[in-house]
């Protein structure tokens, strides 16, 4: 058990990062100059070389005035000098300070560039992704990155500059220390790369081991987004959630410290390594310099400036050194953020053939022997299915639940492919189509339908932008909320979700069912999708509900999802799902007089609901 566990241990930390140091780079010089923030990359140059420059200002005012005293100059010539120093010094703190404050606006606005293409990705991603473990985390990690200016995608740029300034002083520093002893050189960049080597080693750990912190992390966002979910607040005073929650959440933040403490432990030896080494390169260099002095007699300014130059020269290859091990770290980042960019998508989104939905076409859609089963499942949820929606037709799918209906609805829809067979429009797969573009033929209201937090106008419509009131309202009215809608004291322009505004309007359960309604009406798609999105109303509301959606929505193609056989009985044909196929076929009158098992449950259900009534009565 010991050795297999080594084994993935060592499997895990052989992981590399997709793309390398300098292709993140690349990619981030890349991204400020296509999205029209090349000023980030001017003033962090500029930025590099006014840092460079008030140091050799530093580096030489002492030295300077110390040998102007030696050759006794005059008191004018000696002001002179001091009072060009002090100006220079102005001159560049100024031009830096300017520099440096200008150059935030631009890194903040990448910063929020990256965090609203990883939005775009999480929203426009193929819906299989949506389930996939491996994307949410890489997604989970790449969003940590963009929450603060001390995230790599705004810091990057401060590592490059401070990196830019240390290469800048290192190459100036050669020059000036190559005039005394190339072995102060030597002993520098020897212990440099000793000590960069053993950071790099380091620095790998958390991104061989993001995945595992992506996960404690998830338990604990999870947790947190519960306890703030209003929908959530019934059932955690009711049945007394909280203290088993609070013992959820402090297993969860135990792990995660665990890991943290863990990787600290390892982080440390980078420090360590990097502080020994500093020591031993510092002790050199002086003890090399002071030989100077007694030996060859070296004077006093000339000893002055090479023992600021030496010291100066290994804070440029220590500067270097870390800068070096930031921007590697930082490029881990950077990689996870762009694996998450471009992760792959199984659906056609960029191509594919165009196809434009037009409400009044008549449209037919078949399933060929479709298949399908869950990555990781031991069986078909769904097996060798063969069903055509005709033009016009109202179709309804029954069944248990778990039978999978929805998952059907996933395969219809497009959100899902088969893993046998083919969904075919019009006789074409639609594999073939731009994915985008077969998602406008839908009008859908699911189980787990989103209210936006904007007005009821917008909720119709589903944007804020050029939106036809008038539209809305008659949908509106079709779908039986005008007096409700009207009722209220800014009307259309409403806002709905209290977690976003304050005193925003509550529908009840009926009233938001309408309001779905009038939203798939707006959209005036070619098919109309139902999948039990009345599952929280009682039977005989949910009947009329499906009524009313029956009257609406005129000749169009519409499937009806239910668990409750009464609802969909108006349905031009019936089928039932049951053991991942289609078990029976037809209208409600023929399946009650085949008798068979729609018949039996089409008669528990009656049953259960007259005996409701008599109890009443």
């Amino acid at each position: 058990m010991a050795k297999e566990e080594k084994r993935k241990l060592k499997k895990a930390e052989a992981v590399k990062t997709k793309y390398n140091m300098w292709q993140n780079l690349w990619f981030m010089i890349k991204l400020a100059w296509t999205s029209e923030e090349k000023k980030v990359i001017i003033l962090s140059l500029l930025s590099a070389l006014l840092a460079v420059a008030l140091n050799l200002i530093n580096l030489y005012v002492s030295p300077t005035i110390l040998s102007a005293v030696e050759r006794h100059v005059s008191a004018g010539e000696l002001f002179l000098t001091i009072a060009g120093f002090v100006i220079g010094l102005m001159l560049v703190s100024a031009a830096s300070a300017y520099v440096n404050t200008n150059t935030l606006f631009g890194r903040i606005s990448l910063r929020a560039e990256i965090a609203h293409l990883l939005n775009r990705k999480a929203v426009n991603t193929s819906y299989p992704n949506v389930d996939d473990d491996k994307f949410i985390k890489l997604l989970i990690k790449s969003r940590e990155c963009t929450y603060s200016s001390n995230e790599a995608t705004e810091a990057i740029w401060t590592t490059l500059t401070m990196l830019t300034t240390n290469i800048f002083g290192f190459l100036i520093y050669v020059s000036l220390l190559t005039t005394v002893k190339p072995f102060l050189i030597v002993v520098i960049l020897a212990t440099t790369v000793v000590s960069f080597s053993i950071g790099n080693c380091v620095n790998e750990y958390g991104y061989r081991h993001r995945e595992e912190e992506a996960e404690y992390e998830r338990h604990m966002n999870y947790l947190s987004m519960r306890v703030e979910d209003l929908s959530a607040a019934k059932d955690i005073r009711i049945f007394g959630l909280r203290t088993w929650i609070e013992e959820l959440h402090e297993k969860a933040m135990s792990s995660y410290t665990a890991f943290h403490k863990k990787a600290q432990g390892v982080y440390i030896w980078s420090p360590i390594a990097d502080l020994v080494l500093t020591f031993l390169r510092n002790a050199i260099a002086y003890a090399f310099l002071i030989s100077l002095v007694i030996r060859d007699g070296l004077g006093v300014a000339e000893f002055l400036l090479y023992f600021t130059a030496a010291g100066g020269f290994t804070g440029w290859v220590s500067g270097i050194l870390s800068g070096f091990g930031t921007l590697y770290k930082q490029s881990m980042d950077i990689s996870t953020i762009r694996e998450c960019l471009e992760y792959y998508e199984p659906f056609q989104f960029d191509g594919g053939m165009h196809i434009e939905a037009e409400a009044e076409r008549e449209y037919e859609l078949r399933l060929e022997c479709v298949s399908f089963r869950y990555p990781g499942a031991a069986q078909d949820t769904l097996t060798n299915i063969n069903l055509t929606l005709h033009p016009g037709e109202k179709l309804a799918v029954v069944g248990l639940n778990g039978a999978g209906k929805t998952t059907l609805i996933k395969l219809i829809c497009g959100f899902l492919d088969p893993t046998g067979g083919r969904v075919l429009l019009d006789g074409q797969d639609i594999r073939n189509y731009n994915r985008a573009d077969y998602y406008t033929m839908f009008s859908a209201v699911f189980q787990d339908f989103s209210l936006l937090a904007g007005t009821i106008a917008v909720n119709v419509a589903q944007n804020n932008v050029g939106i036809d009131m008038e539209r809305v309202r008659e949908c509106i009215e079709k779908a039986g909320l005008r007096a409700k809608v009207e009722s209220l004291a800014d009307g259309y322009e409403t806002y709905l979700n209290r977690e976003v505004y304050e005193g925003a309007t509550l529908l009840s359960g009926g009233e938001t069912q309408c309001l779905m309604l009038a939203r798939a009406l707006y959209k005036n798609a070619p098919f109309i999708i139902l999948d039990e999105p009345t599952a929280a109303l009682d039977p005989i509301a949910e009947s009329e509900m499906y009524q009313k959606y029956h009257e609406v929505t005129g000749g169009r193609s519409s499937i009806y999802i239910s668990h409750r056989l009464a609802s969909t009985r108006f349905c031009d044909r019936i089928i039932l799902i049951d053991n991942a196929g289609i078990l029976e076929e037809g209208t409600h009158e023929e399946l009650l007089r085949l008798g068979g098992r729609y018949a039996g449950l089409y008669d528990v259900q009656s049953k259960y609901y007259r005996e409701g009534d008599d109890e009443n009565e």
